[in-house]
């Protein structure tokens, strides 16, 4: 620690600081940049010029924080310059994802139940050494801020050799243009800060007051029960109902459902739900298929065991913890409480017209061994690591297939609950996206629609209706928003919303 006791100049110190973080980094910006260039001498400007650039960027903002808020702008630069992209690096290392918007909005509506499920060996080594180790350099180098003029100099340079780099490069800007999306996910913190930002103004338009569509004007006699479960992460490859070579649906077989090709809208739970509950797709907040059914006169009710959907407006909103309350001898940690109680609510509800959606979180990554109770561990080895790309290919899609059964026995448990009703009964099993596994190194979900592999957006969509004059239309693919209509169709509700060619029905 003696060397740490003489003071070094803020910009020495700032340098320092920007070069590890680009260094350290940055591997798999550099990586993913080369593998788009076509070479030569312009490609290795291009590489050198976006090093410079990272630098010159990092050196201008820890400069500038530190000079400004002395302790507590070293605090800010180790917590996002090192601590942030330390965490934002094991996952871009070990899941091989793109830092989006999206992906951020998957961060910030995790709870720790889930968050802890990433925790591993590997994930610690790398907040202990590219995180905590480094940072004792942030807080104990002495440092000498200098004058203001100095300051102002130093600045000055930055800002010229940054200015200087990015318009040297103009002819590159279109190369840069269509990386943006993969390079600017791949910078750090500016991709999780940024993201972060846009995330949070998204959030608040997304929470913006509904707009109204217009009022239903009739609703049918019969008695109609609707129950649409929403599956996580599904992927429709990995359905027998599909094809798959593996029995995944050894239960729904048996209930003669109909298996539809669909295509998610999103590759994250908020863009898929939304999906599934809007009637077209939108950037506005339209009126969702719950709260229009209320306020037409249908009961409805929302279990749920997962997060991400848009506001929904009914006294029946339940929560892992809320049914927990009522049935405490249920394990709280399987979806199967989501659907505890649900015959007997459905046999005891006098009302006309029921919509009860049941949104899952069974076949959520990384860790879906845990996801299903031991009786469901059909397919043996199973991955027990949350360090997917660790974990030979067998392991884990063999749990991420355990968990597709047990999927399978929850939609099948419905389907034999509303079999005993003395009514009309439709169920809709609609994932809200796919998950990758592998593929092209890629794991789990979330990557930009712009470049999304299929196996984060092919899904599956499960029909059952115990009214024998509803046929299924023959159909070579559907998108989520078919629910909106579909539903409306089958309880009975007369509305110029409704779309004839967005039911999945005859």
């Amino acid at each position: 620690m003696k060397p740490f006791k003489q003071k070094v100049s803020l910009w020495a110190y700032s340098l320092a600081i920007a070069v590890f973080t680009v260094a350290a980094f940055h591997i798999p910006f550099f990586k993913h940049a080369l593998s788009c260039l076509e070479g030569g001498f312009n490609g290795v400007v291009l590489m050198a010029s976006a090093a410079l650039l990272l630098l010159a960027l990092d050196f201008l903002v820890i400069y500038l924080l530190v000079y400004l808020g002395r302790w507590v702008g070293k605090f800010i630069v180790w917590f996002f310059f090192l601590f942030g992209n330390a965490i934002a690096l094991y996952f871009v290392n070990d899941y091989h994802v793109i830092i989006t918007d999206d992906m951020m909005s998957n961060v910030w509506h995790t709870q720790y139940s889930e968050a802890s499920g990433f925790f591993s060996l590997g994930f610690v080594l790398y907040v202990l050494l590219l995180g905590v180790l480094p940072g004792i350099y942030v807080f104990a180098r002495k440092v000498d801020y200098g004058s203001w003029k100095r300051a102002l100099a130093t600045l000055g340079v930055g800002l010229a050799l940054l200015l200087t780099v990015v318009f040297g490069n103009m002819k590159n800007w279109p190369w840069i243009d269509r990386n943006s999306t993969e390079l600017g996910g791949l910078s750090m913190p500016w991709s999780y800060v940024i993201n972060s930002f846009r995330y949070w103004d998204a959030e608040k338009k997304r929470n913006v007051q509904e707009i109204l569509l217009p009022d239903a004007t009739g609703i049918s006699d019969s008695r109609d029960v609707c129950v649409l479960i929403i599956g996580e992460s599904a992927r429709r490859d990995h359905f027998s109902l599909y094809g798959y070579g593996k029995e995944t649906n050894p239960y729904t077989a048996k209930d003669s459902v109909v298996a539809i090709k669909a295509r998610a809208a999103a590759t994250n739970t908020i863009g898929g739900v939304k999906a599934l509950v809007s009637a077209f797709p939108s950037g506005d907040l339209y009126e969702i298929l719950p709260n229009y059914l209320r306020r037409a006169g249908v009961d409805v009710t929302w279990r749920t065991g997962n997060w991400g959907e848009p506001p929904v407006k009914t006294e029946k909103y339940y929560t892992k913890d809320d049914l927990h309350k009522r049935f405490p001898d249920m394990d709280r940690h399987y979806d199967s409480i989501l659907f505890e109680g649900l015959e007997e609510d459905l046999k005891a509800n006098e009302a006309q017209k029921v919509f009860v959606v049941i949104h899952t979180y069974t076949n959520h990554g990384p860790s879906y061994n845990t996801n299903y109770p031991p009786e469901f561990e059909v397919f043996t080895p199973v991955c027990n690591t949350v360090e997917m790309s660790q974990t030979s290919r067998e392991e884990l899609l063999n749990a991420y297939d355990n968990s597709i059964v047990y999927a399978d026995y929850l939609t099948h448990s419905v389907i034999e609950a509303v079999k005993k009703l003395d009514c009309r009964a439709l169920v809709l099993f609609v994932s809200d996206h796919g998950e990758s596994l592998g593929e092209n190194n890629l794991y789990m979900h979330g990557v930009p629609m712009a470049m999304a592999p299929k196996e984060q957006l092919e899904i599956p969509y499960v029909v059952w209706t115990s009214d024998s004059g509803l046929q299924v239309k023959n159909l070579a693919e559907v998108s989520q928003y078919s629910v909106y209509h579909t539903v409306l169709r089958f309880l009975g509700i007369d509305s110029p919303v409704y779309d004839p060619g967005m039911d999945i029905f005859e």
